[in-house]
């Protein structure tokens, strides 16, 4: 990020500045707010930040999404996205009192459905992209369908659709071919150079300048081009944009010589037959507004061309991948977890400035690795790290807030225990008598296990009340020396529990598990007629296992007595790194030189079992005789005690896996197949926001990698009547390859000569092992899909678990008062889902005249952030039709639903970033052939007795202020 600060962007927004003070006609669009922000804060003069204020004002500089990235759409999650707009849209209504209204999402490789319908609830009147399949992009182009109102959501009424501009062949780019000269053409200020600047200012591949010899070939050149594309179009205004990725580093050469062009066209117009005016993204769907007549679409496909899909990255540095969506959850664990600390104990010790700058790096690291080269896994190995740098960073700081809140917390109740530390460990346990803390993120009720790394087979483990906790402990995968200490936790909403564990031996002790090894089997010779089968069970399901080939042979869904086969076996596809002998896969792309390979000719087999849980390791083996294994996975099935509410943790079967390290240029799938009669149809969902469906399709080339989709959160194959659902805590490619079939990308490793990739260096080497989580769902679509929603989060935001050591000789079982544990409990019904409960800081006013006046008046409010202000979104989980009781409209009283916070005063609803108070938010009402009319959407609002009527696939947003204490 400073390197790049240092090499070009500082300079962009400087040298931009400057050059629009001079001339009145210049224009200008910026997009990301990480770089502009880092400049507003390190770089900018007063004289610039004045300047900025007035190009606002007049319209000249226009800030387009306004995001602080522009992020990936294909492997990120919609929370995720909403956190990282939120974060730069907060910034510059703050700043500037300004919101944007327009997308230019010109670079993530595919289009999802998920953003349209981001984008309209943020208030945006137009959508922008580029990357599209290429075919698609062919066909509507030659039909004039670049231009479109695109039906994000097909549960959302209309006033969710967005008008889409798709960029047309030439993307966002300006083609930089000169037919009159072999030096490029349009780029003035060259290329940037890493790590610094020329010292002489002279950048490689600068243009030809401008002169008056070649000044008309220039504007031919230019005309020409703009004609072309307007053929592609309807409307007589043609958007042609004017730079690049790294450009107006040096923008006084940039805007000279397009000053010139631009003059000479205008002035012989009759000629040409065009004018040209610099022009913002605004500026050009105003035109466009008033005189385009759109058709209605409901899908855009994902990015693929005839030799190459890009597709690899669903799944590239799997690592990275894993811990962005780690930090997310944290973050949200944590925004909760204050927020409740800021309204419960008003004057508690924790120093809340502190603690909303410890939430903000973790903010600011989950928002920038969004980026669609960020969780992408597509950047340099530094750029990676830098990414993971600062997640770890940031969660470090959440984790150390949230342990400080424990502390403050019950050091304040006052309650006969003292605490010397409350410390977040993430493993390994001393042998002193200490207690942990379990906070449940989710606003539902949860049954879960939560797991801890303990030194003894024999322990104890106790609730509040002194009264024994079920909990078993066996031997741990990862470590000879340690235990895995499985303990069952039943929490509330929003709410945490404290548990105290002691290496105690008794009646009442964890139950121990047993473990029996069986003999490794040649899978290759294994009897296909004759199979020994034995069972390993618990309420909901019969998983039986072969006993010839150590592998999965079927899985019964008990309150049905449905049996489907299924078997399951890593393999990996052979991929070419030389670009002389054909397609390559890199970091983007995904190139498989045939059908995927076995890896594993043999399997050894162990299983843990216990009175709570069993599981079932298996370990693949190169051959029967090889030493180390090069592929495993970890099969759990929990079996949940009376007087436990255990219907999600029993319908589901955890997978935890472990791949790699890998050799070069393979990449690495495990293939889950069945007896199911799927016609190869798969469904994938897009963000975590809603499920699309994805039939296989042949091509002449490449089928098999052009037949992969993201899967950020669920995927699932199904019959007539029953469906396997597949979860994941982190992002995957997914494909189903057969009938019956679905195939998961767990790992790549990639080496390649690709030119382009060698001076970038990415060549994605990643030589990691990876511990990816898969959780299995089967049953009747009725009964998943009761079941996968709240279950995908479960797996999403699992409760944080916190560690803390008892002082004193002798430390008394706390006997704490149950319901002061849970007194500020927060319920959902299970299709809503708490999506954010945040103290997001900003000073900006909620009355937008107010805040424009005090910025106009140079009176933005400095000092201390605003603590009273409390950011609530809820989102309706289910769509309209898809369950006959959770697709149902939800009625939610927000006064009741957050009495244990304190006493609700004011609800304001707004948009979905904050900055529009819904009842001023008008968007723009494009003309179709099925709405021929124009004008404004107008938002739905919360009635004024504090209750809410939340509609399927709805996402409410609101500002909450409570009764001062």
């Amino acid at each position: 990020l400073q390197e790049s600060m240092h090499a070009y962007a500082a300079n962009v927004y400087t040298s931009v500045v400057e050059e629009l003070m001079k001339e009145k006609q210049r224009k200008f669009i910026a997009v990301e707010q990480e770089f502009f922000r880092l400049w507003w804060d390190t770089v900018a003069t007063d004289t610039h930040k004045q300047q900025v204020h007035q190009l606002l004002q007049e319209g000249r500089l226009e800030f387009v999404i306004g995001g602080q990235v522009m992020h990936d759409e294909a492997v990120t999650l919609i929370d995720d996205q909403i956190l990282q707009l939120s974060e730069g849209h907060g910034f510059l209504y703050e700043t500037f009192g300004v919101r944007p209204q327009f997308s230019w999402h010109v670079d993530p490789f595919g289009a999802s459905a998920t953003t349209p319908t981001l984008f309209a609830l943020a208030g945006f009147n137009a959508h922008l992209i580029s990357r599209i399949d290429y075919d698609l992009k062919a066909d509507m182009q030659k039909n004039k369908k670049l231009q479109f109102v695109w039906q994000g959501s097909p549960s959302l009424s209309e006033r969710q659709e967005i008008f889409t501009h798709v960029m047309d062949q030439y993307s966002y780019c300006t083609p930089s071919q000169l037919p009159f000269s072999n030096r490029s053409g349009f780029y003035w200020n060259g290329i940037p150079t890493f790590p610094d600047p020329p010292k002489d200012g002279i950048y490689p591949d600068m243009s030809l300048p401008v002169t008056d010899a070649n000044l008309h070939l220039y504007a031919k050149t230019m005309v020409a081009n703009i004609e072309e594309r307007a053929a592609w179009f309807r409307t007589s205004d043609v958007l042609w944009p004017w730079g690049c990725d790294k450009q107006f580093f040096n923008a006084s050469v940039q805007y000279s010589n397009m000053d010139l062009l631009l003059d000479y066209i205008n002035k012989h117009s009759d000629e040409f037959g065009v004018t040209l005016q610099y022009a913002t993204v605004g500026d050009y769907f105003k035109a466009v507004y008033s005189s385009v007549i759109l058709t209605c679409i409901g899908s855009v496909q994902l990015l693929t061309e005839p030799f190459q899909a890009w597709t690899g990255f669903y799944t590239s540095r799997s690592t990275l991948k894993g811990i962005a969506r780690r930090a997310s959850s944290l973050l949200y664990a944590g925004e909760s977890f204050f927020t409740q600390y800021v309204q419960t104990h008003p004057s508690g010790s924790v120093c809340k400035c502190k603690a909303l700058k410890q939430l903000q790096s973790l903010r600011w690291a989950v928002s920038e690795v969004q980026h669609h080269d960020g969780i992408t896994g597509t950047e340099a190995p530094k750029v990676k790290d830098m990414y993971l740098n600062n997640l770890i960073y940031g969660m470090f700081n959440v984790k150390k807030l949230m342990a400080s809140i424990i502390f403050d917390m019950n050091n304040a109740q006052k309650n006969g225990e003292v605490y010397s530390s409350v410390y977040t460990k993430d493993s390994g346990i001393p042998d002193i008598d200490q207690y942990i803390v379990v906070y449940n993120p989710l606003a539902w009720n949860i049954t879960t296990f939560v797991t801890i790394s303990v030194s003894s087979l024999e322990m104890s483990v106790y609730d509040e009340l002194g009264h024994p906790v079920p909990a078993q402990v066996q031997s741990s995968v990862e470590s000879q020396s340690t235990y895995d200490l499985y303990i069952l936790v039943a929490i509330n909403g929003l709410s945490y529990r404290k548990y105290s564990v002691k290496p105690l031996p008794g009646k009442q002790a964890a139950f121990i598990a047993r473990s029996v090894k069986y003999k490794r089997r040649d899978t290759t010779r294994a009897d296909q007629q004759s199979h020994q089968l034995f069972p390993v069970v618990n309420s909901c399901y019969q998983v039986l296992f072969d006993q010839n080939t150590n592998l999965m042979h079927s899985i019964t869904e008990r309150e049905t007595n449905q049996t489907v086969q299924v078997t399951q076996e890593f393999l990996e596809y052979h991929v070419n790194g030389n670009t002389t002998k054909g397609p390559i896969s890199d970091n983007y792309l995904f190139a498989p030189n045939a059908s995927a390979v076995p890896v594993s000719k043999a399997v050894g087999l162990e299983v843990v079992s216990g009175n709570l849980l069993t599981e079932i390791r298996q370990y693949f083996y190169s051959n029967i005789t090889s030493q180390e294994y090069r592929y495993a996975v970890y099969t759990r099935m929990y079996k949940v005690p009376e007087g436990y509410d255990g219907k999600l943790l029993c319908h589901r079967i955890e997978q935890q896996y472990s791949v790699g390290p890998l050799e070069f240029n393979r990449e690495a799938v495990l293939r889950t197949s069945t007896n199911l009669n799927t016609k190869q149809v798969l469904y994938t969902d897009n963000n975590g926001y809603q499920m699309q469906k994805r039939p296989f399709k042949a091509y002449v080339n490449n089928t098999v990698a052009r037949n992969y989709y993201p899967m950020v959160q669920t995927a699932y194959i199904e019959d007539d009547t029953t469906r396997l659902m597949l979860l994941a805590e982190r992002a995957h490619g997914v494909s189903s390859q057969g009938n019956g079939q679905v195939e998961v990308m767990l790992h790549r490793r990639l080496w390649n000569n690709l030119q382009w990739n060698l001076d970038n260096d990415l060549t994605l080497n990643d030589s990691s092992v990876v511990h990816p989580v898969i959780w299995l769902i089967l049953g009747t679509k009725a009964a998943t899909n009761t079941l996968y929603r709240t279950s995908g989060l479960a797996l999403e935001h699992r409760p944080v678990v916190m560690f803390g050591a008892l002082s004193g000789d002798k430390p008394k079982v706390p006997r704490q008062q149950q319901n002061s544990v849970h007194s500020s409990s927060v319920t959902l019904p299970p299709n809503l889902h708490l999506s954010t409960l945040s103290i997001p800081g900003w000073r900006y006013s909620s009355d937008h005249a107010e805040q424009v006046h005090s910025i106009h008046m140079g009176k933005q409010k400095q000092g201390d952030a605003d603590f009273s202000r409390v950011l609530l979104r809820i989102r309706h989980l289910y769509e309209v039709g898809e369950d006959p009781v959770l697709s149902q409209p939800v009625v939610v009283d927000l006064k009741s639903l957050l009495k244990g916070l304190g006493s609700v005063m004011v609800v304001q609803e707004r948009s979905l970033t904050g900055t529009w108070d819904v009842n001023t938010l008008k968007r723009w009402k494009w003309k179709t052939a099925q709405h021929p009319g124009k004008g404004f959407f107008n938002s739905t609002k919360a009635s004024e007795n504090y209750t809410v009527t939340v509609h399927p696939k709805e996402i409410r947003t609101f500002f909450v202020y409570f009764q001062s204490q």
